[in-house]
């Protein structure tokens, strides 16, 4: 018997009397130690704006999966609604809040043979967004754990900043506190791939001041407001141009791009560039003799340049 098109991991056996809907690709459990047969789990994309953007898949997952685990059942209801699909199995609710504790729980029912469906409100889940726990647990008890890939925010905003894509690392949320956010992006001031960041509207031109602070003013940049939605919008430039900008007020889901340290040779960097890294460094904690050695092995300096830098930087601030 031949799959359908999308299933292409092989034929699905004829549903048994009661058993519900086959699910394309849906494979049965797999035999786990004490001799009975796991589940399996799902995490499935859902639209971060626009919601024709909704994989097929995930309206035949929401209808056959035996749980549907949601960061908020009250979106989730609005998003089955809209794809005009009626979950069959139990809905819980799976959120930041009561992670810890409902993991357990939802393990027991793939342990049990059931298929755990997961979705937050936007995106992937796991990315910024409740699942790691869980998907961790499934993995330690040899669950099937699979994907309904979706939208993200992450590579949208990438795609569309027009900075460097073939490298790129993703920072989450930074820090709320001022002195904790810095801290955090003078880890990365030396990174040369391009960093994605999440970030709420109240605090993105505090964050951009920073970054403008810790990686240089005129470092680009992108501000990707309101992906796929009605006023989409994305504004290229420097860190401390944007800031400016964003100090006007912002609203929207907000999701940032920044452009890697720029790769320089020994030639290109200057005393006052040394001091400054140094000094960065010192900030976050580091001591003097070790940041010296850190600055001079990213510059490909000895190390006597950069001391030779930070101790006339001294002398001339008196």
């Amino acid at each position: 018997m031949c799959g359908t098109g999308r299933d292409t991991v092989g034929s699905v056996p004829p549903a048994a009397p009661g058993d519900g809907p086959r699910i394309p690709g849906r494979r049965p459990g797999i035999p786990w130690e004490d001799g009975g047969v796991t589940g399996t789990l799902v995490l499935a994309g859902t639209p971060i704006g626009d919601i024709a953007d909704a994989p097929p898949r995930l309206a035949e997952e929401l209808a056959g999966a035996d749980v549907v685990a949601a960061e908020d059942t009250r979106r989730l209801r609005r998003l089955t609604q809209a794809l005009g699909v009626t979950p069959k199995g139990r809905v819980v609710s799976y959120f930041e809040g009561n992670e810890s504790a409902r993991t357990p729980e939802l393990v027991q029912e793939l342990l049990g043979g059931a298929r755990v469906l997961l979705v937050t409100d936007a995106g992937m889940p796991s990315v910024s967004d409740p699942g790691y726990r869980l998907v961790a647990a499934a993995v330690a008890q040899d669950v099937r754990v699979t994907a309904v890939p979706g939208p993200s925010a992450v590579l949208t905003a990438l795609a569309l900043s027009g900075l460097p894509v073939d490298r790129f690392c993703f920072e989450g949320f930074l820090p709320r506190k001022a002195g904790e956010r810095l801290s955090r992006l003078r880890e990365v001031a030396g990174e040369r791939r391009t960093l994605v960041y999440f970030e709420a509207p109240h605090r993105l031109d505090d964050t951009l001041a920073a970054m403008a602070e810790v990686f240089g003013a005129d470092r680009r940049a992108a501000v990707c407001r309101e992906l796929t939605k009605t006023y989409e919008e994305v504004r290229r430039g420097p860190l401390a141009e944007l800031a400016r900008w964003a100090a006007e007020g912002v609203r929207g889901e907000i999701t940032v791009v920044v452009e890697g340290a720029p790769e320089t040779g020994p030639e290109e960097l200057g005393a006052e560039e040394l001091v400054r890294r140094v000094r960065v460094r010192e900030e976050a904690g580091e001591r003097r003799k070790e940041a010296i050695a850190a600055v001079a092995a990213e510059a490909g300096l000895p190390k006597r340049v950069v001391f030779d830098a930070v101790v006339a930087a001294k002398r001339a601030t008196g």
